[in-house]
């Protein structure tokens, strides 16, 4: 029995979530305004200061990260410099990110998964985003990589990074456009995966914001992630944006 309710209530939050999605923009407005009340002031003056900062005009790409310490780290990396959607590619491991490491900060990113055993492969998401105007930047140690302070920036850019051991795979170095590495000074031939993704992040995301191009997320792109964003900061925000749904006949009563 408690798995059956277990069940309807993860089918009764994916109803909710999904149903974010289709609302048009007075409405996203008015669930804000509904779910303001319930959220402390210092979180309502500081989600739109973090829009403002936050960017799709740079992504990353997981590929295969079998660590979770250094996955976790990554995507703390992402929130924290204001990169929101991270494309994680599972081949021959799952996804586990560390609570511990992570520290909630998954929770205001927009994580795309593509698992290889359900076909969803590094071609699919790779292809996906060059469709969607993105430079593939692979992050290698290639004969023709470049450093780093000369990548452009000139479209968006999409930095992928791959296993601790491999690096990317043979399939990734195929699709990218550029390779960039960042120069050493030691014997060593490079940082591990966290640290290297936060140095490119930290570069990249600096000159974006001093940049003329347009980095920033639209209008409509800060409405919806703001109410995702409220959704997930008020104490059980999925129920009661669910019980404001079904008063305006938006989702069926349970």
């Amino acid at each position: 029995m408690s798995k059956i309710i277990a069940q309807q209530a993860a089918n009764e939050k994916q109803d909710v979530t999904s149903m974010l999605h289709t609302l048009d923009e007075a409405a996203q407005h008015e669930l804000i305004a509904y779910l303001s009340q319930f959220l402390q002031p210092r979180r309502r003056t500081l989600i739109p200061e973090v829009l403002d900062q936050r960017t799709r005009y740079l992504t990353v790409v997981l590929e295969n990260v079998y660590q979770p310490h250094n996955a976790s780290a990554v995507l703390r990396s992402c929130e924290c410099f204001g990169v929101q959607d991270v494309h994680i590619i599972e081949k021959e491991y799952s996804f586990r990110p560390n609570t511990e490491i992570v520290m909630g900060a998954s929770k205001w990113l927009t994580l795309h998964q593509y698992r290889e055993i359900e076909g969803q492969t590094t071609q699919t998401c790779l292809n996906a985003l060059k469709a969607k105007g993105y430079r593939l930047v692979a992050t290698t140690l290639h004969a023709d990589s470049i450093p780093l302070h000369e990548l452009p920036l000139d479209q968006p850019v999409a930095l992928c990074f791959g296993t601790e051991k491999r690096g990317l795979s043979q399939e990734a170095h195929d699709l990218a456009d550029l390779f960039v590495k960042i120069p050493m000074s030691g014997f060593t031939q490079s940082f591990n995966i966290s640290v290297t993704a936060a140095l490119f992040l930290y570069d990249l995301t600096n000159r974006l914001r001093t940049s003329p191009y347009p980095w920033q997320l639209t209008a409509a792109e800060k409405q919806a992630l703001a109410l995702s964003w409220y959704v997930k900061a008020v104490t059980k925000g999925e129920a009661i944006t669910q019980q404001f749904l079904q008063k305006k006949g938006l989702l069926p009563s349970t």
